[in-house]
């Protein structure tokens, strides 16, 4: 059937790094592959952004950051690659956290001299919750570099993944030569500078040409490492990678596009098609005829000239065509959209039919939330996104008692794209917005200004988590809920949640009330 073959070709992936990793460059040579952008380095550090440049864009530039997630597809060969360029910033991980719930597999990019970092730990938890399968890119190996088998046992102990490096280092910094990829049996030599891909020499590795290419000392080294690889680590096993239980390996340095091409062919090779997606109701195949998705992102005011709002659907099973009726599972309505797009890196196109697998943009006039579910007809419900408990917590003050009106809607709208999240205290009636970062607080307290003319003030609130509780014995619930009346409060569903000041606090809570489930992100 056509549809299985155009299912079967699309590769949806993000790409996630600590912000210094290198993660741009990686994502602009493989545009760069894809035949998206002609010079090396034309795309900025967010796609989208050329075409849609958001209000809070001052923020962007004074901080030198991304701080929302860009979509982008391209063809490369007989695949339909679809990337998600998340952003690095820890503050805006929740972002991150969301769009991973989008894709079928993850490469993350880690920095060969820095190696592991905090947020890259942090986001291969997410990795691990969903069984995402995983490839690991050592990148700036043109740099000084840790030692590859300490960065290989780093990685496994860090991020608790068996790991199998396809591609191995020759040295790095000044004395660079190359990779060799393990995968095909081939060496690939360095050449500095070069933006063009690097031509491959086909090695035995046992022979005297390998001596030849890279000199004695070095050859005699390489062999002696590669048996140890095959010594130490278990032959590559495509199963596992797809389970999420081993992550493939590849070293490289994506600035001078040297390494990008072996982790591109073998990724469009090993990575997964489309996967069933969980629903509520039930598991949903990509291969099934009828049209499903759902609504992971959400991005406000993408041209500011229109005040146009774009929800981001990841396309589940079957084939969605323009102008069709779908059903809006929430508001139980029939929606028709006119001018659904794609973006082609730094172009935005009106698409007729997409597939299983793609990320469409929808037009959004506030009929959409994070979580909403699209289908033609059955009422399906895809588990909700999941949100992690805050690390920050401020109380928002009303600066302009003129504005009431508009600072809640505001707060409404942005809580609805999931800048933050929003808690209203049980005790005395205040709302709390708790975020991952310092900086979410300076973008809300923007755009609230910008885009609904609200001002609004912050006053610190000092809290060490945030905890959802649920628990099978209503009479402990409700007598913890009595003497933690204090520190308790309402999430936007109305469900309950615990602001322990403390970690000493949070765990004698634990230990007090046995049969209470405390739970730190909101999908349970």
């Amino acid at each position: 059937m056509a549809s299985n073959q155009e299912i079967a070709r699309r590769r949806t992936f993000a790409i996630i790094a600590h912000p210094d990793a290198g993660k741009t460059s990686l994502t602009e040579k493989l545009l760069l592959f894809g035949g998206q952008i002609q010079v090396a380095g034309a795309v900025k550090s967010n796609k989208i952004k050329k075409t849609a440049t958001s209000d809070w864009m001052d923020i962007e530039k004074q901080r030198g950051i991304s701080v929302t997630t860009s979509v982008m597809e391209f063809d490369y060969h007989d695949y339909k690659i679809n990337i998600l360029d998340t952003p690095g910033h820890q503050d805006f991980a929740e972002d991150t956290y969301r769009t991973l719930t989008a894709v079928d597999s993850v490469i993350i990019v880690v920095d060969g001299a820095k190696g592991v970092e905090t947020q890259t730990r942090k986001l291969m938890e997410v990795c691990r919750m969903r069984n995402t399968p995983v490839i690991i890119f050592i990148n700036k190996m043109d740099r000084e570099a840790k030692d590859p088998f300490d960065l290989l046992d780093e990685l496994e102990e860090e991020l608790s993944i068996h790991v199998r490096p396809l591609t191995w280092p020759i040295e790095s910094g000044p004395r660079f030569k190359g990779v060799y990829n393990i995968y095909e049996r081939n060496l690939n030599l360095y050449q500095p500078s070069k933006q063009v891909v690097t031509e491959k020499v086909e090695v035995d590795i046992n022979t005297e040409e390998l001596d030849n290419q890279i000199g004695s000392a070095l050859a005699d080294k390489l062999r002696s490492e590669l048996e140890l690889i095959d010594g130490v680590y278990p032959e590559f096993q495509v199963e596992e990678y797809l389970k999420g239980e081993l992550a493939p390996v590849f070293f490289g340095s994506a600035l001078n596009n040297f390494g990008v091409q072996e982790l591109l062919d073998c990724f469009v090779e090993i990575a997964p098609s489309p996967r069933p997606v969980k629903a509520e109701e039930r598991e949903v195949e990509p291969e099934e005829p009828k049209f499903t998705g759902f609504i992971f992102k959400i991005t406000a005011n993408i041209d500011p000239n229109h005040r146009s709002c774009i929800a981001f659907c990841k396309i589940c099973s079957g084939k969605f065509t323009r102008n069709t009726p779908y059903l809006h599972v929430r508001h139980g309505k029939t929606m028709r959209f006119s001018s659904p797009t794609q973006f082609m890196a730094q172009r935005k196109t009106t698409i007729d039919e997409a597939w299983a697998g793609d990320i469409i943009g929808l037009p959004d006039n506030g009929t959409f939330k994070i979580g909403d579910t699209l289908t033609e007809g059955e009422m399906l419900h895809f588990r909700g996104l999941p949100s992690f408990s805050p690390e920050m917590f401020k109380y928002i003050e009303n600066a302009d008692p003129m504005k009431q009106k508009q600072l809640a809607k505001g707060i409404d709208q942005l809580m609805d794209e999931g800048v933050a999240q929003l808690f209203v205290n049980q005790f005395n009636g205040r709302k709390i917005i708790g975020t991952v970062g310092q900086l979410q607080f300076e973008v809300i307290q923007y755009r609230l200004e910008n885009e609904y003319s609200a001002k609004c003030r912050w006053e610190p609130l000092s809290l060490y988590k945030a905890c959802w509780i649920e628990s099978d014995d209503p009479a402990e619930l409700e007598a913890f809920k009595k003497r933690k009346y204090q520190y308790m409060a309402k999430d936007r569903e109305g469900r309950d949640v615990f602001l322990a000041d403390s970690g000493y606090v949070l765990q004698m809570a634990q230990m007090d009330f046995k049969h209470i489930k405390f739970h730190f992100t909101s999908e349970f």
